[in-house]
């Protein structure tokens, strides 16, 4: 077959993530998919997979994605007449400790939450669901009958030929050796037989996605695993529609394999396949057995099915899998190359997630936009320095553990640390800063007082707890200082600055040099694709201040709405200034200690800024607070940083100045209601839904992008709506609990904490529907905590305003 000089869509890798995209592209009505694969299909890692297929994941969204990706799998066989292995046999979590239970306890109820069948079953009821189990030791399974499994092999050939029949073509043994791009977009790929010109380029290689990446400068931050499983000969007891079976505790897997058992895991720490760049001629190649990093894997597993102790091993597995920084696979289109897009990096569980998948990224490409929010595994979330080699090798030991490990709630990752850190980064840790990370930077969450230990990890109140408080007293009652560098900054700067912020912020941004404006960027479905706090410098200059996760999607957003003919220039300039935030009633007194300049309401009102010595140094100070109450932020030049930061110190010992980190600053904000985006806001929310209508002007003079779609909303019934609910009885929710309103699912939690006002914890979340509907004024209402139904009341607004 002749390879085509031109296509309109060129997918590169024919596993099961690019016949899957390839099957969606074609089955929305699109022409011209080429899909090119170096070896045969499924011939990368594909064709090794496990194939367990499950529903739940942590989101609605990701969930939803699962779902429909099994739908697609039961029917996929009467379409195509392929068989692809495809049985609902469901599947059977258990638990060994009680506070794995309570996890269970929490899924399960999510998953009613999500509209997926799940029920809490008993150990001998889980013994009757699989027979060859040991049951005595567990306190608990849940179990799932939507789940199942599938032939990868099969699957994926029964998915290319759905794309085949819709005009897809798909070359075998071919290579793509470059990327053709021109003023910054995809224009076609290089092989060995010729070159092809596209209008959009997939990635979706899979463990070689990184390297093909950097042929176009893309960065995919991901790296091989060995994985492993065991597959044995006939056992009684064993079944075709035996379910497939999950030990998190023992790190292990099982499904039914042709009478035997087919059985696997995720052992803590794992041994990267440190092999780079991978020949592209290591295609149906297996890895070297490796029965020492398998042993625990084994001792567990005989003893959760002692009939492994007699059974005939057949074969040891070793096949590598790619995986993550953060642990979620990579979707989208690449920030700063046009028509590039990424879906690979499933962390071994690209069968159950590359039905869904697949379908999102096609609708992505046909669209120009995600379908839904997709933040969570959006490329855009990882910054230029994730595709360091040694870095990713050293978190992929990590993040293949990860998969079973107990998640305990706000466990941070501890590999590849510390990268990214703020000068004040020493001296804040021989203060008793624990730290986390954010984005690559180190962030104190909080500060322990000497002599303390790292409190243990906890499914109920905190030990940090007391630590967190004398935090948020100390910002509530005198004076307060954080660290918070680890802001994203983008200077916006040029003739036609102010048009394209006028055109893509909700709010008026054609203010007077000096003034700060909190404004909602949105989509065209009104939906907040970021919020930003903006400092006008000059006619011509404006400064972004984004959360430190975003600035390389906000860059991203920003630079793609910068019209062709427009002067607009858009620069990162995170690196260069730290911004010490200083909060509390006595803020103004210390800065008053260290700066001749006047700071008194009169000289420097509410969301104005000024430049103002301090010090030594010259900062610009902004008069604002992210937690209600009086505050000021610094900007401060990182050369200067230290110097601020020890005078500030020097200065306030008898005004109670204490070092606070970001579990006081978050549980603060959301005791003042104020919404973050990644929880409370996204692409999905609407300020109608979020409440965050004060920072949208509709009556501006100059249209923006979601004008339209937030006037045909006004006056409509919400779909759902952002409550606030303060917990009742001293219990302690961490986030994502499922809300219950008159005993039945309404929504879930997006962010808690400790509120000094409340006493206890509040937290904000959305209701949806009917609830939705009504006015909350204290609502008695539930939430779902670890299984237990938990008192709460929810309002509109909290603290009730006069």
């Amino acid at each position: 077959m002749t390879l085509p000089t031109h296509a309109r869509i060129v997918i590169v890798g024919g596993g099961i993530a690019g016949c899957s995209t390839a099957y969606h592209l074609a089955k929305a009505g699109c022409t011209g998919v080429l899909l090119l694969e170096q070896g045969k299909l499924t011939s990368g890692t594909t064709w090794h997979a496990a194939g367990l297929v499950g529903q739940m994941r942590p989101n609605r969204s990701m969930t939803a994605m699962s779902r429909y990706g099994i739908e697609l799998y039961a029917t996929l066989e009467q379409e195509t007449g392929l068989a692809t292995g495809w049985k609902q046999c469901g599947s059977v979590n258990v638990a060994r400790t009680p506070e794995r239970l309570q996890v269970l306890r929490r899924q399960l109820a999510l998953a009613r939450s999500f509209g997926v069948e799940c029920h809490e079953i008993s150990p001998a009821e889980a013994g009757e669901l699989y027979p060859v189990m040991r049951t005595d030791d567990l306190q608990g399974a849940i179990w799932l009958p939507g789940d199942g499994k599938a032939n990868p092999a099969d699957l994926c050939m029964s998915l290319a030929k759905g794309a085949r029949q819709r005009g897809v073509a798909m070359h075998e043994d071919i290579e793509v050796t470059g990327v053709l791009v021109e003023n910054g977009r995809v224009t076609g790929v290089r092989t060995a037989q010729g070159e092809v010109r596209c209008e959009a380029l997939v990635n979706c290689a899979g463990q070689w996605a990184r390297q093909f990446g950097a042929l176009a400068g893309v960065n995919v931050p991901l790296y091989p695993a060995e994985h492993f499983y065991i597959v044995t000969g006939r056992i009684p007891g064993v079944h075709p529609m035996l379910p497939v079976m999950r030990d998190p505790d023992g790190y292990i897997y099982y499904k039914e394999e042709v009478g035997g058992l087919l059985m696997g895991g995720f052992e803590p720490k794992a041994k990267p396949w440190r092999v780079d760049p991978i020949p592209s001629t290591f295609q149906f190649q297996l890895l070297d057995e490796d029965w020492d990093q398998f042993e625990i894997l084994m001792t567990n597993a005989i003893q959760r099915t002692p009939c492994l102790e007699t059974a005939e091993v057949k074969m040891l597995l070793n096949g590598p899998e790619s995986f993550t920084p953060d642990g979620n696979f990579i979707l989208g289109e690449a920030p700063g190359l046009r028509g590039y897009f990424v879906c690979a990096g499933f962390n071994s569980a690209g069968i159950a997630n590359s039905g869904g998948a697949g379908r999102l990224m096609a609708e992505w490409i046909l669209a120009g936009e995600p379908p839904m929010d997709l933040w969570e595994v959006d490329i855009r979330r990882f910054g230029a320095f994730t595709g360091n080699r040694q870095a990713l090798a050293e978190r992929t030991g990590e993040t293949l553990g990860l998969h079973y490990a107990m998640r305990w709630p706000r466990q941070e990752l501890q590999t590849a640390r510390p990268l990214r850190t703020s000068p004040l980064y020493d001296l804040l840790a021989t203060r008793g800063a624990e730290f986390g990370s954010k984005n690559g930077w180190e962030r104190a969450n909080y500060f322990r007082p000497p002599g303390a230990q790292r409190p243990a990890d906890t499914l109920g109140t905190p030990g940090w707890l007391p630590w967190v408080q004398a935090e948020q007293r100390a910002t509530r009652e005198a004076v307060a200082l954080y660290d918070q560098t680890s802001f994203g900054k983008l200077l916006l700067q040029g003739r036609d600055a102010l048009a394209v912020l006028q055109r893509l912020c909700a709010n008026e941004m054609d203010v007077p040099v000096g003034r700060m404006v909190y404004t909602p960027l949105l989509n065209a479905r009104g939906g907040i694709e970021s919020d930003l706090t903006v400092l006008r410098q000059a006619a011509d200059r404006f400064l972004l201040v984004t959360g430190s996760a975003q600035p390389t999607r906000d860059a991203d957003w920003i630079e793609r709405h910068i019209g062709a003919g427009e002067h607009a220039v858009l620069t990162d300039v995170s690196a260069l200034t730290s911004v010490l935030s200083v909060m509390g009633p006595r803020a103004r007194a210390l800065l008053a200690r260290v700066s001749p300049d006047d700071l008194s309401p009169e000289a420097l009102k509410f969301s104005w800024t000024r430049e103002i010595d301090l010090g030594h140094a010259r900062v610009r100070a902004a008069r604002m607070s992210y937690v209600g109450g009086p505050g000021f932020e610094l900007h401060v030049p990182v050369e200067m940083a230290r110097h601020v930061y020890l005078a500030l110190h020097a200065a306030g010992k008898d005004l109670g100045l204490k070092d606070a980190g970001y579990y006081a600053l978050d549980a603060l904000r959301i005791e003042q209601g104020r919404r973050a985006w990644g929880a409370e806001l996204g692409p999905d929310e609407t300020p109608w839904q979020a409440g965050l209508m004060a920072g949208v002007r509709l009556d501006k003079p100059v249209d923006f992008l979601g004008r339209a779609a937030l006037l045909a909303a006004q006056g409509q019934p919400l779909g759902k709506k952002l409550v606030a609910l303060v917990v009742d009885g001293g219990a302690w929710p961490w986030g994502g609990e499922t809300i219950l309103v008159g005993g039945q699912p309404a929504g879930e939690i997006t962010s808690a904490g400790y509120s000094p006002l409340a006493g206890g914890c509040v937290a904000l979340g959305y209701v949806r529907e009917a609830a939705a509907q009504l006015p909350h004024a204290g609502t008695p209402a539930r939430i779902d905590l670890w299984g237990e139904a938990v008192a709460v009341r929810l309002f509109d607004r909290w603290p009730p305003r006069a």
